[in-house]
């Protein structure tokens, strides 16, 4: 019996992740004028979201 790749299912999953989180409507939550920590809430939803995915593709890619 073949097994699936779990790496493949993995990282299939994670390319659906980055897709929600950088498409409009959540985009559309955090584009206010609100400040965190002295720098626009969109920039940093925007950059704390890409570091998660990196993080998370970093982790699927080592793992044995």
């Amino acid at each position: 019996m073949h097994r699936p790749n779990i790496k493949a299912q993995r990282l299939t999953a994670l390319f659906i992740l980055g897709a929600a989180l950088f498409n409009y409507p959540l985009l559309a939550l955090f584009n206010r004028p609100d400040w965190v920590f002295g720098v626009p809430i969109l920039y940093a939803y925007v950059f704390t979201a890409w570091l998660l995915l990196i993080a998370l593709l970093a982790l699927v890619i080592e793992k044995k």
